[in-house]
């Protein structure tokens, strides 16, 4: 079974996620924080990370360069999730070391679409 980690501190926004994910058939773990996210990424082995830029504590971006760094796989797909979508945000996702980039609000319809394209 595939793995995601939705790593997200919105209530509304990580049901969501998790609802379409379960519903597609994958096993979904989730954290609110960063710097949980990042413990999870190396404990748990996610096959796909979905990344809020914006959290308390560390944000999204440090989050993606701390997995990038650490123990966990390298070659995890990590998929920035973000309401702020301003002009060379995509870039900085990138730059931090993320796969790819979906904007909010999620789309239920797409989503699966996007995700589909990073699991290979």
């Amino acid at each position: 079974m595939t793995k995601v980690l939705v790593i997200e501190d919105n209530e509304m926004n990580r049901y969501l996620i998790s609802f379409i994910l379960k519903g597609e058939g994958f096993e979904v773990i989730e954290a609110i924080t960063g710097e949980v996210g990042v413990e999870m990424a190396i404990r748990d082995r996610p096959d796909l990370i979905l990344m809020d830029i914006q959290l308390p504590g560390i944000d999204g971006l440090e989050a993606t360069k701390r997995i990038r760094a650490s123990p966990a796989d390298e070659k995890v797909p990590i998929i920035a999730l973000t309401s702020y979508a301003m002009s060379g945000d995509r870039e900085k996702a990138l730059a931090a070391g993320c796969t790819g980039y979906i904007e909010k609000p999620i789309n239920p319809d797409t989503i699966m679409d996007e995700i589909r394209k990073y699991l290979g």
